[in-house]
Formats: structure tokens, sequence, C-alpha cells
């Protein structure tokens, strides 16, 4: 069985682009404002507007299901439509993608798909759910500044030869997915514990979703 937040992130083909990888910082602000910083920031930058609003959902959902066991179908799909955008902007702020991703839902290279919990909700999970998700945390602040220096090489790689060191998009991608399994277990949209894993069969899919090594321009 797969863990049900799966990441998606199709190849990369052709050389990358320079010009938008070298302003990417700047180009990415508007989706930063909404979405969040990339999560080496995030935990201390906020999740961005949209974000905000997700977690002060998650909270009513949180009382929601402890006081009547069920939660406003409009609370979840405003946190999926979060998730999604979210995805999408660290996609592109990480480096694996080139295309602008849209405001809002929208065709792009990388995507989330979340199966929601089946049967009846684990209230106790839920009620620990904050102290649950501590040891997660932890280790994803450390991955997360092991990110960012992936992320400013990759940076200076692609300026100088045009492709993204495929030796490192494994941890660098496995670190998001992992991010937003913990993401979306925290927001309440599933009950399963996430796997301690940067990549594993089992939970991400395989790796058919990590970008290519493109042909330097």
């Amino acid at each position: 069985m797969s863990y049900p937040v799966l990441l998606h992130i199709q190849p990369q083909t052709g050389p990358r682009n320079r010009l938008t990888t070298a302003f990417r910082p700047l180009l990415a602000i508007p989706h930063a404002i909404l979405s969040g910083p990339a999560y080496w920031s995030s935990r201390t930058g906020g999740a961005g507007l949209l974000g905000a609003a997700a977690y002060v959902l998650a909270i009513v959902s949180w009382f929601s299901f402890l006081i009547t066991g069920t939660v406003p179908a409009g609370i979840r799909d405003f946190t999926l439509y979060y998730l999604r955008w979210r995805t999408r902007a660290l996609a592109y702020m990480a480096l694996f993608v080139d295309a602008y991703p849209p405001f809002g839902d929208g065709e792009y290279p990388a995507s989330i798909q979340i199966a929601p919990p089946p049967g009846e909700r684990d209230r106790l999970t839920i009620a620990l759910r904050l102290l649950l998700a501590i040891p997660h945390l932890i280790v994803l602040f450390f991955l997360g500044v092991g990110w960012f220096v992936v992320t400013v090489i990759a940076w200076f790689a692609i300026l100088f030869t045009g492709s993204y060191p495929s030796s490192l998009a494994p941890f660098a991608i496995g670190v998001m997915g992992w991010a937003l399994r913990v993401e979306a277990y925290l927001l309440l949209l599933v009950d399963v514990y996430p796997p301690f894993a940067l990549h594993d069969e089992e939970f991400s899919g395989g790796t058919d979703h990590l970008p290519t090594r493109a042909a330097a321009s």
C-alpha cells in the first residue's frame, strides 16, 4: 500500500532556463507571499497567506473532530487547494521546474495527490497530532538546512552548466516529499503516520518523478 500523500514531478527535459533560474528568488516572491517560502525558511517565515488560513482552519477542524467527529467539507477542500498551490510553488522555488506556476489550480509538472482517510477518523491521533509530529519536525529542520545548501549548489550548477546535478535531485525531492507528507498530516488531511523516509518505494511511488539531467545549453 502507498502512503496517502504522493508527490509527482515530471522530468525536466531540454536545457534549463538560466535566465529565470538567475532571477528565481525574485520571480517566486508572489507565490512565496501566498503559499509560503521554501521549506527551509517556512518554519520561521510563515506559510504565506493561504497557508496561514489553512492552519487556522486546521485548528477549527481539530476542535470539530474532537467534538463532533466530523469537519465541514469546505475546510478540507480549501486545505487541499493550498497544498496543491504550495507543491507547485515549492517545485519552482527549489529549481525542479522552470515553468512559472499558475495562480490557482492549473496544469503544471509538479502535483500532489492526497487520498481521503478511509472509514472513521482516529480522534486520539487527531487530539495528539502536534505532539506526534514533533519528531518529524525536528528531523525536517536539519534536512531543510541540507536542502537549502543543495538548492544553492544547484542554482550555481544550472547557471554554469545548464543542468540540475542529477546526484543531488533525489535528496532534494525526497525532502520536499517528506515535508509535504508531514504538512498534510499536521493539517489533518490524513491520519496515517508519515514514514521517516526520503525515498521509499512503498511511500514515494518510486523514482520516476525525479528530474533528469538536462543537456547543457
